[in-house]
């Protein structure tokens, strides 16, 4: 075999053992997947309704058949403070524990009256609440590092309960699950923490509806 043969057989033989290498395997596989999309009272983190607004209803509300809640705070005047202890609860129905990191609220138009708390006695205002965790601040976020504010507990998977043993029942006018309990909650002790709102109303307020949204992050460490 001559020198030029040799070379060619080589490369050859190189072409082979690359193509080798860098050959590409294809392959199928299939997994099936599913989820629930559950109303807002019985979701994995979800919410309950305590206080009465105005009218007599919950805060805490949702629309027949409406998957969306929200809160009515009812009909105020200008120069009134109007404070719901019990707004609603947070609760956790995850089984591992989850913090709730900042609480955010938005357009700034009507947010600015706004004040949110975290805090363990539903019947006792924050600001006389050891326990109070100051989130929202007319406008302002109190917590802009997202920081840990509230350590729910690891929750028990069951929406008709919160805590050690509080009924969580339905209420059919308000359409959300709701509790008249005044256990007070501690953080990374107990699954559920309460949301107090206060309204605060200059006289300088115009007349008019004023409405928004009100963001929590949650955050968990699940392995």
């Amino acid at each position: 075999m001559n020198g030029t043969r040799k070379k060619l057989l080589l490369i050859a033989v190189a072409m082979v053992a690359v193509s080798a290498v860098v050959a590409t395997q294809y392959a199928r596989a299939q997994l099936s997947y599913e989820y629930s999309i559950n109303h807002p009272s019985n979701g994995f983190i979800r919410f309950v309704g305590s206080d009465n607004a105005t009218d007599g209803i919950r805060v805490l509300r949702a629309e027949s058949g409406n998957t969306t809640l929200k809160l009515n705070f009812g009909d105020l005047t200008k120069g009134v403070n109007k404070t719901y202890t019990a707004a609603f609860a947070i609760v956790n129905e995850e089984n591992f524990s989850v913090d709730i990191t900042d609480i955010e609220v938005s357009p700034t138009f009507g947010a600015d009256y706004l004040q949110i708390w975290l805090h363990g006695n539903p019947t006792a205002k924050a600001e006389n609440d050891a326990s109070s965790v100051f989130m929202w601040n007319k406008g302002s976020d109190v917590t802009p590092g997202d920081t840990t504010a509230w350590t729910l507990a690891a929750g028990n998977s069951d929406p008709s309960n919160m805590g050690s043993g509080i009924t969580t029942a339905w209420d059919g006018t308000a359409q959300v699950r709701y509790t008249e309990s005044t256990a007070s909650a501690t953080s990374g002790t107990d699954d559920y923490v309460w949301v107090q709102i206060s309204i605060d109303i200059p006289d300088t307020a115009s007349a008019g509806s004023y409405s928004g949204t009100i963001t929590f992050d949650f955050e968990a460490t699940t392995h």
